[in-house]
């Protein structure tokens, strides 16, 4: 098999020489003309069905060309029989939760993670009885009427990660997601640990350029069958237009990962030395949990970190403000550097108790590292940190 960094340029490349083009095409194609009723009569009950293909793919909502070729493309990277792409990744968790209720009432999730996915869990809106627990409690937790198991790792956002294997073992036969959003396949591969389902916001890294918001879902094919029927039936499709941008971002992905990861590993060790830091959470310094695993489930710490600041809400707005080079604002996995307040925007929906027990303080800052000159990085964040402590309280908040 070839290397990552291979399959990354020519992954979803197939039929391309024998069509004598270089770029992989985009069908905008809405609907597909009909020549033999027959015929696309049996195309349309296999893809509602939840078939990868048909001879007619007669409506966009049920197949798209574009759209299947590059599902193709991270079904290779993440060594999985199929991939199914949705229009954000939380349309992708949802297809997973409906699909799964066939199964069983009950999902174990461990925090922490995405806060809209804690949200969606929570509400109960998909009809399943949410129960989140610590990793070590998954055994313990498991009942009858288990449909799934969900852990994030590393975990949105205080980057804590979750032992694959273990949350495996103690699952039993009940199968575990990951959403591996911030790993990508370059650093971690869940499915090769014994995951069933392996799930990204492709908006994040596989896009790479804060211009396409997508999520796929990875999985033996057994598995996509059902995705594929929910995503038809309930029009959560991928644009093709989105889906030639993910694609296209995905020849850069193992270049772009470890740029981004060496500057955040700079940048962890002096946000560590500075005096208005309170905590650093990163685990190329092994202060989050279970840091032991980057160099055996992860092949390196990433570029996204946490950090608390000793003056708190104050200090965190202050410094929000200002930055100049780095962009204030939510997503992750760009080419640039954006900083965010978990407790104030992705996990505002999150109680405050539970915010509270996962070390999201409204002092906490997130940081996902970008490809800029680390240096120029650092004297941005540095003069937001002197900036901040000149800030005073009444003004900041």
């Amino acid at each position: 098999m070839t290397r990552l960094e291979t399959r990354l340029v020519h992954a979803g490349r197939d039929g391309l020489r024998e069509a004598c083009v270089h770029a992989p095409p985009i069908d905008l194609s809405t609907t597909y003309p009909v020549a033999d009723l027959e015929a696309g009569t049996a195309s349309f009950d296999a893809l509602v069905a939840g078939e990868a293909s048909a001879a007619n793919p007669i409506y966009a909502r049920l197949h798209n060309p574009t759209v299947a070729r590059t599902e193709s493309a991270l079904a290779r990277l993440e060594g999985s029989e199929a991939c199914v792409a949705f229009g954000s990744g939380m349309a992708a968790l949802t297809a997973v939760l409906m699909a799964r209720r066939a199964h069983g009432g009950h999902v174990l999730v461990v925090r922490p993670l995405y806060g809209t996915s804690d949200h969606l869990l929570a509400s109960g809106l998909c009809g399943l009885e949410a129960e989140f627990v610590t990793a070590d409690r998954i055994a313990a937790s498991i009942r009858p009427d288990t449909a799934l198991v969900i852990v994030e790792t590393p975990a949105n956002p205080t980057v804590d990660l979750v032992d694959i294997r273990a949350a495996v073992a103690a699952a039993g036969s009940v199968p575990v997601l990951v959403d591996s959003t911030f790993a990508t396949p370059v650093l971690q591969n869940p499915l090769a640990l014994g995951a069933r389902y392996v799930l990204h916001s492709a908006t994040k890294f596989l896009g790479g350029h804060g211009d396409v918001i997508a999520g796929v879902v990875c999985c033996e094919d057994a598995l996509a069958q059902p995705l594929r029927t929910v995503r038809a039936a309930t029009g959560g499709l991928l644009h093709p237009l989105a889906a030639y941008l993910l694609h296209r971002g995905l020849p850069t992905l193992s270049l772009r990962v470890e740029r981004a990861q060496a500057n955040a590993q700079t940048l962890a060790e002096r946000l560590a030395a500075h005096p208005r830091v309170a905590r650093v959470f990163h685990p190329g310094l092994g202060t989050v949990r279970n840091a032991h695993l980057v160099g055996s489930q992860m092949a390196g710490p990433g570029s996204l970190m946490a950090f608390e600041l000793a003056g708190g809400y104050d200090a965190a707005a202050a410094v929000m403000r200002a930055v100049r080079l780095m962009t204030p604002a939510v997503s992750l996995g760009s080419v640039d550097t954006l900083i965010q307040h978990p407790s104030g925007l992705t996990h505002r929906v999150v109680g405050a108790a539970d915010k509270a027990a996962n070390g999201i303080t409204d002092g906490l800052l997130r940081l996902s590292v970008g490809i800029e000159h680390v240096d120029d990085l650092w004297s941005d964040l540095a003069q937001a940190l002197d900036a901040a402590a000149t800030v005073p309280a009444a003004q900041a908040a």
